[in-house]
């Protein structure tokens, strides 16, 4: 089992989601438990519990990030299952972090906030995994049209994250990075309109090198930002930039970024003719859905005027 999570994980750093989906199918025809109902499970030793419940887990993000939401919920509520059948907290936490990036993106966002605030227990939370949550938390918090507060709380989880690693943090702690935390930073500010602020964070975490292939979301999220901000000399570069390898995106949450904002500045009256030209060879290298097929808030955020 501990090979098929390995080649999951692999998959989707170096390919993207969409290409780990047939991997995903493998190892839901190859390994029975995960199909079986979580309450049958019970007799089965602890460690098998938590590898299955990790297993789940990250298909579920696998499943999100490609865009199939109803069988990354279910998977989310499997690997949570049998998290609590063997008492795996920290896999459990992991699980609420991911279903509340889930639940935002299709717009549910005072769901996310709540499902975001059950990461917290009876203990204090390593600073990683608080940055983590307090990020999840200014998401849904902006979404629902708060100020003052998700800014602060972005601030919070700058603070937390510099306060380092530490003994306690969970083993799936590794990937909450600088660049990670960068690009949630810069998106949130772009949910808020702060162009400023924002872009040269997303322009960071976007041109980072040597990262996971679901970070071109962050390339997604600064054209979509400088769109915002009427920045279009800058944006053209970054349509440059990645309309020779936008075909192979394989990020659903990505290309629905890109597509929105697209088309939004080829049917734009301001833009430059150059821009608009550039928006529309990026539409076709995509071959993305229309917009409207987005969950309506991420249509709003992504595709601004």
């Amino acid at each position: 089992m501990t090979g098929t999570l390995q080649r999951l994980l692999a998959l989707d750093a170096t390919r993207g989601a969409r290409a780990a989906v047939p991997a995903v199918r493998e190892a839901v025809r190859s390994v029975p438990e995960l199909s079986a109902d979580p309450e049958r499970l019970h007799g089965l030793d602890r460690e098998l519990l938590a590898a299955l419940a990790e297993l789940c887990e990250v298909i579920g993000w696998i499943l999100f990030d490609a865009g199939l939401h109803r069988p990354a919920r279910r998977a989310n509520a499997r690997a949570l299952a049998l998290a609590e059948l063997c008492g795996d907290r920290w896999t459990a936490r992991l699980v609420f972090l991911n279903h509340s990036m889930l639940q935002a993106h299709t717009g549910r966002s005072r769901a996310a906030l709540e499902t975001a605030s059950r990461v917290y227990g009876a203990r204090a939370l390593p600073s990683r995994v608080e940055a983590l949550v307090l990020i999840r938390r200014a998401h849904a918090i902006a979404l629902l049209g708060g100020d003052r507060e998700p800014e602060a709380l972005v601030s919070r989880a700058r603070g937390r994250f510099l306060d380092g690693v530490s003994r306690h943090d969970p083993p799936w702690a590794w990937w909450i990075d600088d660049t990670e935390l960068l690009g949630h930073q810069g998106w949130v500010l772009a949910r808020l309109g702060r162009w400023d602020r924002a872009i040269p964070l997303l322009r960071r975490a976007a041109t980072t090198p040597g990262g996971p292939a679901y970070r071109d979301l962050f390339g997604a999220e600064l054209l979509a930002a400088l769109a915002g901000a009427g920045a279009w000399r800058e944006a053209e570069g970054v349509i440059a930039d990645l309309a020779p390898r936008a075909a192979r995106i394989a990020s659903a949450r990505t290309v629905g970024s890109l597509a929105a904002t697209a088309t939004l500045l080829r049917g734009s009256t301001t833009a430059t003719p150059s821009l608009r030209d550039g928006a529309a060879h990026l539409l076709e290298v995509l071959g993305a859905p229309p917009p409207d097929v987005l969950s309506a808030p991420e249509r709003r955020l992504s595709a601004r005027p």
